[in-house]
């Protein structure tokens, strides 16, 4: 029963990542690399589909190995993450302690990928 919902899983982040490729507010990395997260432990065939993408597989190529997120990744991660959370709050939750809580989820989000490493253009993979 858990590999279902976690192979289930894997395919919503993805399909959020995919639109989050055309819609400016929603990051495609996070769901991408919770989506492999999901496949690694349900699927080793779409684990590996997934891994050897023409377009998400660079990206967590290089987050498995290591080397961290390139650091346009991580600009556009953390812009879209702080957009998103100001709009909310700004224009979606009445509610202080509501915006409080999604801060500061932000703030340990931002401190979280800050601190992973940087790939370094020479050995990222290109895009």
């Amino acid at each position: 029963m858990g590999r279902y919902v976690l192979l289930s899983l894997g395919w919503i982040f993805l399909g959020i990542g995919v639109i989050g490729m055309v819609l400016p507010v929603l990051p495609t990395t996070p769901f991408v690399l919770l989506a492999a997260a999901c496949f690694m432990r349900s699927s080793e065939r779409i684990h590996s589909w997934l891994v050897t993408h023409p377009i998400f597989g660079k990206q967590i190529a290089d987050y498995l190995a290591g080397k961290g997120l390139r650091l346009r990744t991580k600009i556009v991660a953390i812009g879209t993450l702080w957009a998103s959370i100001i709009a909310s709050a700004i224009w979606v939750v009445p509610y202080l302690i509501a915006d409080a809580v999604m801060v500061a989820i932000a703030a340990w989000v931002t401190a979280y990928i800050l601190r992973l490493p940087t790939a370094s253009p020479l050995y990222a993979s290109t895009e």
